[in-house]
């Protein structure tokens, strides 16, 4: 048995999700994998920092969520994330704060400053990956730790470990994708008949849709999710400026209507190859395999020479569901460090 010290940075839904999994299903892990895991640090913005040596208990850290996390018992409270990430015991740093597209940061400098102190790193913090990841995969080599990205697109669906390992022999030459939920569920609801601004009312009351939708509906987040597939799976340098964005704001009732008339149906669709990268609204027939992706779940079609399309369907977004890609990649570290 190999216990794994987890220091927690942001406890939003994906941490509360991973401790969720933990509380539910480490025993379980523990005697399936050989990997027991172990919550001894969470630091946040709003809510203050708790470090315990000897490990908290995740149903005392769930039952805290959304206070003062000085109220739990510990060796210390409110160290700054710094000093959290460098001088507590933690072997892996959860890097799951708030995504910041415009630089990064601050989660940047959490994931260099873990990396740098020879801990290894795991998130589902898109912003360092897609502005900075060939940078941050070189300092993770150069301290020979890791850095695990899986949760940074798609959620808990395994696509860039099926693109990296299963399909890396069959050569992956383009990727398209429904890579973002809420714009998804909001197409579903439009073409059952719901406009727009009430499609966005009701993603926006189930959770789905934040306060401010622009990153969502004007395509943003899915650009992000291209960027790093690119960068990950199919060597590219790509850019979030090098991304052509078109989100779905501008979609009618009418258009709709002219698409189901014509037996097909609008997605919001991420593609990239070799020479272009965009994002955009697209009609396609209801035999495409991404036509028939409704709701919040997303896909990807990977394009390879070896195999033709492989398209992979799964949950892309939710605290759980998140916290499985996380978990996957500190499995994915056990195996590496233990042969198992």
């Amino acid at each position: 048995m190999k216990t794994y010290r987890l220091a927690l940075i942001g406890f939003g839904s994906v941490g509360r999700g991973l401790v969720q999994i933990i509380q539910e299903r480490g025993a379980a892990l523990a005697q399936q994998t050989g990997a027991q895991l172990q919550v001894v640090a969470v630091a946040t913005q709003r809510h203050g920092s708790v470090y315990h040596a000897a490990g908290l208990q995740p149903a005392a850290l769930l039952a805290a969520a959304g206070t003062q996390l000085s109220t739990l018992a510990a060796d210390h409270h409110n160290w700054d994330t710094e000093r959290v990430i460098t001088a507590g015991n933690a072997d892996i740093i959860v890097e799951c704060s708030p995504t910041n597209l415009q630089t990064g940061e601050p989660a940047t400098g959490y994931i260099q400053a873990a990396l740098r102190s020879g801990r290894h790193v795991v998130t589902a913090n898109k912003g360092p990956v897609a502005l900075h990841y060939a940078a941050l995969a070189a300092l993770a080599r150069a301290q020979r730790v890791t850095l695990g990205v899986e949760g940074t697109v798609m959620g808990g669906t395994p696509a860039l470990r099926l693109g990296s390992e299963l399909l890396q022999g069959a050569g992956i030459s383009a990727c398209a994708g429904i890579l973002n939920g809420t714009t998804n569920y909001m197409l579903t609801r439009m073409e059952a008949g719901a406009t727009y601004p009430a499609a966005l009312a009701e993603a926006q009351a189930l959770g789905y849709a934040e306060a401010d939708p622009a990153g969502d509906v004007e395509g943003h987040d899915a650009a992000c999710k291209l960027v790093i597939i690119a960068n990950t799976l199919m060597g590219r340098t790509l850019r979030l400026q090098d991304v052509a964005v078109q989100g779905i704001t501008q979609l009618t009732p009418a258009a709709m209507a002219a698409a189901a008339s014509a037996g097909e149906r609008w997605k919001l669709v991420a593609t990239v190859d070799a020479h272009a990268a965009q994002v955009r609204p697209q009609r396609l027939a209801l035999t495409h395999p991404l036509a028939a992706v409704s709701g919040i779940t997303n896909a990807i079609t990977f394009s390879t020479a070896g195999l033709g399309d492989v398209t992979l369907v799964g949950p892309g977004a939710g605290g759980v569901a998140t916290g499985f890609a996380l978990l996957a990649d500190i499995l994915a570290l056990h195996r590496s460090q233990t042969g198992a």
